[in-house]
Parts: structure tokens; sequence; C-alpha cells
């Protein structure tokens, strides 16, 4: 790979999040890593945990810190290690889910609020809507005929939310309407989500073709077919993108084969970590990914996802604050700009002030006695008071 600038040391004294103890402080020219270094991801049917398991033993090989790559498929409970009990230090996570854990929204809102920032893009990652492939739905249209069941992933809130809200919009139709339409099926696993419909238990299911989960439903009998989301149909789109405003319409190329070509969406993948994470232990996570970007990227087809230059062109468009460690070795290699610290300030300082709000907004529900529950009325009144006129995250299309 052509490194577009010389390697350059880092001076540290402490590693992030989910490490043991250190031995003596680092010198200026050399990093000295974690011993043990603790990477969350989604499920181990998911394409995150398969890719994030293609670098972490380069860079265990390569630096030396004991690397473990710890499947967590509950969205909420994985934000809660890396923010609130720490005991991982990187997760990847969707730009779309981190939206809601920001601004609290869904399941969110009654968890302990926490700032975070990217520390590299992971992937992005294609998604859409699958039926079986002896299945009388065409079109996604169809669910509008009634009698239709569409698996809800309740173990994450924008997969509840993307099927309960964002498809009803993406067919005109109100979530009232949908209710009444639709039977909304629980799933409590992303591969429970999507095995739903070629097990019998529901008609269609929202799912990402790169996962290994859909490798095995493709090849099981009957196959399975996608259900396109036309991407002229605009106004369809904007219903869907006002509820799911972080992701990007767009035609499938990747995956299973029986995507392909179809129309979806696209949603980023990235690695986050605390916004108090060591910028030192940032810097040089950056400086691996950029730097053994060849030792690694052909050990999964989501890795080869992770390059310099994705991660530049990703940057164009998110609205997420990224970590100062990265900046300074992105700055390093001259692929950060005066006018990438505008944006990015505003984003931090966007981000903090919805945590701020979601503070104030939890310590006076304290003071008032009223349990932190986001089915709770009074005490989403309290969270909507702190934040209103907050504007919120969406993609800077």
């Amino acid at each position: 790979m052509n490194r577009l600038a010389p390697r350059a040391g880092a001076a540290t004294l402490l590693a992030a999040a989910a490490l043991l103890a250190f031995g003596a402080p680092a010198s200026s020219q050399d990093y000295e890593w974690p011993r043990l270094l603790v990477i969350g991801t989604p499920g181990t049917s998911s394409g995150s945990f398969a890719s994030t398991n293609g670098w972490a033993p380069i860079l265990q090989k390569e630096k030396g810190p004991t690397v473990r790559v710890v499947p967590e498929d509950n969205e909420p409970m994985r934000y809660r290690r890396l923010t609130d009990r720490k005991d991982i230090a990187i997760t990847s996570v969707s730009a779309a889910e981190m939206r809601f854990q920001i601004q609290g929204i869904g399941g969110y809102a009654a968890t302990p609020p926490a700032a975070q920032r990217l520390l590299w893009h992971h992937n992005d990652t294609p998604w859409g809507y699958v039926t079986a492939g002896d299945s009388s739905i065409q079109s996604l249209a169809d669910l509008k005929k009634g009698g239709v069941r569409v698996t809800e992933g309740m173990f994450s809130p924008p997969m509840s939310l993307t099927v309960t809200k964002a498809l009803p919009a993406f067919l005109g139709m109100s979530p009232e309407e949908a209710a009444e339409t639709i039977s909304f099926v629980p799933a409590s696993s992303y591969a429970e989500n999507c095995r739903s419909v070629v097990e019998g238990k529901s008609d269609v299911a929202y799912c990402a073709p790169i996962s290994s989960v859909l490798s095995e439903m493709e090849g099981a009998p009957g196959s399975i077919r996608w259900l396109p989301m036309p991407l002229d149909d605009k106004e369809g789109w904007a219903g869907y993108l006002a509820h799911r405003p972080m992701l990007v319409p767009s035609k499938i190329t990747m995956g299973v084969k029986t995507a392909h070509g179809i129309d979806g969406v696209t949603s980023n993948f990235v690695y986050s970590v605390a916004a108090d994470a060591d910028a030192d232990f940032v810097y040089n996570m950056a400086k691996f990914f950029h730097e053994s970007f060849d030792a690694y990227s052909g050990t999964h087809p989501l890795a080869a996802r992770m390059s310099l230059e994705l991660f530049r062109g990703y940057l164009d468009r998110s609205p997420l604050p990224v970590h100062e460690g990265t900046v300074r070795y992105l700055r390093e290699i001259g692929q950060w700009t005066d006018a990438d610290d505008v944006w990015n300030q505003a984003a931090a300082e966007k981000m903090d002030a919805w945590i701020a709000a979601r503070k104030a907004a939890m310590a006076e529900a304290q003071e008032k006695g009223i349990r932190a529950d986001f089915q709770d009325e009074a005490f989403l009144g309290i969270i909507e008071k702190h934040t209103e006129g907050l504007e919120g995250f969406r993609s800077r299309l």
C-alpha cells in the first residue's frame, strides 16, 4: 500500500479501557500496547464479528496485546459495556444505532447517556427486506394487503423502529395503519430475526445480505428472495429517511447473490470508542488500521472496506465526531484539514449537548421519584422538555 506519510512515533503512558496493568512508561518512540484489548461486536452471525476476527489476530501478532473479540448481540448492552461498564475498549456499531444511543431514542431513553467518538470506518453494510424463496409476497407493496408477518428485532431499537415506523412510511402507511394491517413478530437476536422467514415464523425480515446467516438461508431448500425498495420512489424514501436519517438509499452489490442488483439501503458501521478514551491508544489503533491494511484486507470482504480512502470518503458525509487520537493521525498523514476541524467541533458540541440534556433530564426524574423507563410517559415528558430544540443527527448528504 502506498503510505501517505512517513511512520511517526507516539508518546504514551496509558492505553484505553478494558486492559490489564501496564509495565514501565513508554518511550517517546515506542507505544506500549495494553496487555489485553477487548473489542465488542454484534453476534457471531454478523459480518462485523467475522471481519473483526480477521484483523484482530494480525494486531495481536504485530503489536503484542492479547485481543479478544466479544460478540454481544444486544445493542444497548454492548453500548453500556463500552460507556458504563467499560469492559470493552472498542465497539463495532452502526452509525444509525449510535444516533439512537446519543439521542436516547426508543429503548435507549433510559440508558445512562455517554458521549462516543469515531475511531475508524468499519464497513458500509447493505440492508434490505428478505422473504422465503417460495413466498407469495412479490413486492413490499404486498404488505398493504394485510395478513403478512414482519419480524421485529427487539434486540436493537433501530431494527424495531425500521419495520414498525420506517417501512410503513415507505409504503405510505401510518404506524396505526401498519399495526392493524401487519403482524409484527418479535425476535431476540439478529440470527433469529433473519432465520424467521425460512423457518416459517415470519414472512419478511430486515437483514444485511453480507451476514453469514444469509448465506445459510440462501442455501436452504427453497432459498430466499429480496423485495426491492425502488430508488425512484421519492415519496417513499422521504418517509423512510424521516425515521432513519443516517441511511443512504443504494443498490446492493455485496453479499449473497440473491441480493445483487436489488434496491436497498447502506448503513455504515464504525469502530467507536468512549469520548474519554486515551488519545495515544486511539492514535495507534488508527495508525494500525491504515498501515496494516494490506495485511488484513484479504481476511474478510468487509475488512476490505476499512481502507483509508473509504474512511476519508465517509467522513465527508458523517455527522458523528471523530476522536482526537484519530484526528491527530489523519492530520499527520495529510488526510485532515482545517475545514474538517470546523464540522468535527460542531459535531462534538452537538453530541455533548444531547448528553448533557439527557443527564439533566435523568437527574430531574430522580429528584421527582420518576423511574427511568422508556415506556413511562412522565419520564419521556421530562426527556422531551430537556432536549427540545436540539437538532438531531443525520447524514451530511
